[in-house]
């Protein structure tokens, strides 16, 4: 009757009803993880605030709400032998090869401060990290101790070649204790690896905490810097959904190195105490006098 297509008519798109809660809370994790993209928010909403979403939803309000998009890392190239074979050492099982490194930050007076930052390359999980204004060689063997008593002495420790690492004290005190070094070439600092990607591990650890922490932190004393350090490395080991793997997905499927399990006070009770029908010796019942007697 109009001479109007059908083609042209439709209906108005409407979004679920809960769309408005989903935004509301994808405004919160992002003010509050500014530097996080899109799939790591998505995993946020599904593992703390209980939502059943899929990845695609998310960037789709992600793009419509303007939220800001962190910046890609640079392309490095891969690193082959002629035969198309991997000459780098990789990360098999836990506990298998160990990375550390050093970052350096200012306080607020601009005075120096450096950070010794120890990575399970396997697991993604930082293991420790050391901050005082100065770091030598018998600072990385301390940390190293401690780290060795706690959780066992790994198969190799991956480092670069800074003065603190190539020292021969720490790599005496390294080949005493039965561990293996393995240095990065000069150069090469995404040599560090694990077994599913070819991004440097370490060095992309260091630049997650410079991007999300570091620069936009001002420390106003060194006591400020190690517990404020010290609780984004507690968080990002439990909570932080874990991008190390890559960028185009995580090689922990964005779930945390070392997430916290709480186990409720009733369960451990029960668990503690012992049941009683499998508590009493195997002579009891035979002791007990017969009712004929």
């Amino acid at each position: 009757m109009l001479g109007q297509h059908r083609s042209t008519q439709r209906r108005r798109p409407k979004g679920p009803d809960d769309e408005q809660a989903l935004i509301d809370d994808m405004t919160v994790l992002v003010r509050r993880y500014g530097r996080y993209g899109y799939r790591k928010i998505a995993e946020l909403l599904r593992s703390t605030a209980g939502w059943v979403i899929n990845d695609k939803r998310v960037e789709r309000i992600w793009r419509r709400e303007g939220f800001k998009v962190p910046a890609k890392q640079p392309k490095k190239g891969r690193l082959w032998l002629a035969d198309g074979s991997c000459i780098r050492l990789r990360a098999e099982y836990p506990n298998h090869v160990w990375s550390y490194d050093f970052v350096e930050d200012r306080t607020h007076e601009g005075k120096k401060y450096r950070m010794l930052n120890i990575i399970d390359e396997f697991t993604h999980e930082c293991l420790a990290i050391r901050v005082d204004r100065r770091l030598k060689s018998i600072d990385v063997i301390d940390v190293l101790s401690d780290l060795f008593i706690l959780r066992g002495v790994p198969g190799h420790i991956r480092s670069d070649n800074g003065p603190e690492f190539v020292a021969k004290a720490v790599q005496k005190w390294i080949t005493a204790v039965g561990a293996k070094t393995a240095y990065i070439t000069p150069g090469s600092p995404w040599e560090n690896h694990a077994s599913r990607n070819w991004f440097a591990i370490i060095e992309s650890f260091n630049a997650r905490l410079r991007d999300e922490l570091l620069d936009g932190k001002i420390f106003y004393s060194l006591a400020e810097a190690k517990i404020v350090i010290e609780s984004w490395r507690r968080h990002s080991n439990t909570v932080r959904p874990n991008d190390l793997g890559g960028i185009a997905r995580s090689a922990l499927g964005y779930k945390p190195p070392a997430p916290e399990v709480f186990v409720s006070a009733m369960t451990a009770r029960s668990a503690a105490q012992p049941n009683p029908s499998t508590s009493r010796p195997p002579h009891a019942l035979a002791s007990r006098p017969s009712m004929h007697s």
